[in-house]
């Protein structure tokens, strides 16, 4: 069980590392340029199985983490 801990501990790292940012730019931000920051944007394609890969791979962490 430690070994499957380990193997979805780094998927989860890598894919997080792989999804891009969802706002443009996080210097915009600071700069209080937050005009479309709350904006609903829709998730296609490659974004959408990234995002819902880190969704599966951190309830079966958390799930494993509760078993252990």
């Amino acid at each position: 069980m430690h070994i499957l801990l380990i193997i979805v501990s780094i998927l989860l790292i890598a894919i997080v590392l792989l999804q891009g940012g969802k706002n443009g730019g996080d210097a915009n931000i600071m700069s209080g340029g937050n005009s479309d920051l709350f904006s609903n944007r829709k998730e296609r394609g490659g974004e959408l199985f990234i995002t819902r890969l880190t969704f599966c791979l951190g309830i079966a962490f958390m799930v494993i983490c509760v078993i252990l």
